[in-house]
């Protein structure tokens, strides 16, 4: 029995000498560490605003290697390594939210950039689209002011179109039906148009006034049927009498010969002013009327 006290005694002792020295070690570490732990909160800190953590105290020999460290101990140790990896997965997690943030409002900016971008390209080729349009009106109107320019200079120039020769009786005067077929188809190409006129010239045998006074009758008989039976205004017809005046020939070396009974030649005269009428679409009664007879 004694013998067993005396061996129990220095294994006692063996083993409360580790935890002594180790609850000392702790103590005194603490006080040495609290200081400086200050002042390093005074000096650095870090993305947190706290002060970085302390390094290890000394636990001397018996402190790292005792297998029987308490649990205190440990979470001790390990408790300040956890609240900074906690910080450190908030701060992780703002600055990603920071990023969204941020990254959203630059793509909300872009898309703005590009929807302005796209209004004033859009506006840009409408304002192209009416410049062309602008340009190609003031080309259409140059033109037809050109064109009414070139026919007003040329309004009183009249070219023959068509010509009808009608033949009378000695001291005959009125129409036959052949005339008046010939008559009416003249009348019927002339229908609503304008800008143009009827010349109606008598020829007639014999000498002096009377043959004027037949061709006059002649002529007269053409302009009554033209205007009663064709409605053509008279101030487009342009009656003359020419009386057994000579007529001319086609071919100008040969001498003109005087007609043999009664004749009457019915020219039909248009200048450009239904062709300007026709191209721009607009009514000639002005033009139309500068060419009317005082």
């Amino acid at each position: 029995m004694n013998n067993r006290l005396l061996l129990a005694l220095p294994l006692a002792a063996a083993l409360a000498f580790p935890a002594f020295a180790q609850t000392t070690s702790t103590t005194s570490s603490t006080d040495q560490s609290q200081p400086a732990a200050t002042t390093s909160t005074s000096t650095d800190a870090n993305a947190t605003g706290k002060a970085p953590l302390a390094p290890p105290s000394r636990e001397g020999f018996w402190g790292r290697i005792n297998p029987f460290a308490r649990k205190t101990y440990v979470r001790r140790q390990t408790e300040p390594i956890r609240d900074r990896v906690n910080e450190l997965d908030e701060l992780t997690s703002q600055n990603g939210k920071a990023i969204k943030d941020t990254d959203s409002r630059a793509q909300a900016g872009i898309k703005l950039a590009s929807d302005k971008a796209t209004v004033a390209d859009q506006h840009a080729v409408d304002a192209g689209n009416k410049a062309t349009a602008a340009q190609q009106t003031a080309q259409q109107v140059t033109t037809r002011v050109q064109t009414v320019e070139t026919v007003v200079g040329n309004i009183d120039q009249y070219k023959a179109e068509n010509q009808t020769e009608i033949r009378f009786r000695p001291g005959q005067t009125v129409l036959s039906k052949n005339a008046k077929d010939a008559l009416d188809t003249m009348a019927t190409a002339v229908k609503g148009q304008r800008g143009y006129i009827i010349e109606v010239q008598g020829f007639s045998s014999g000498k002096a006034q009377a043959a004027i006074t037949n061709s006059q009758k002649m002529a007269e008989s053409v302009v009554r049927y033209l205007v009663l039976n064709h409605e053509i205004p008279v101030y487009r017809i342009y009656l003359v009498g020419m009386g057994n005046a000579p007529a001319a020939t086609d071919d100008a070396t040969k001498t003109t010969k005087r007609v043999s009974g009664g004749r009457v030649e019915i020219s039909l005269l248009k200048n450009d002013l239904e062709q300007l009428s026709a191209n721009t679409g607009a009514p000639a009664t002005s033009a139309d009327q500068m060419q009317q007879p005082k």
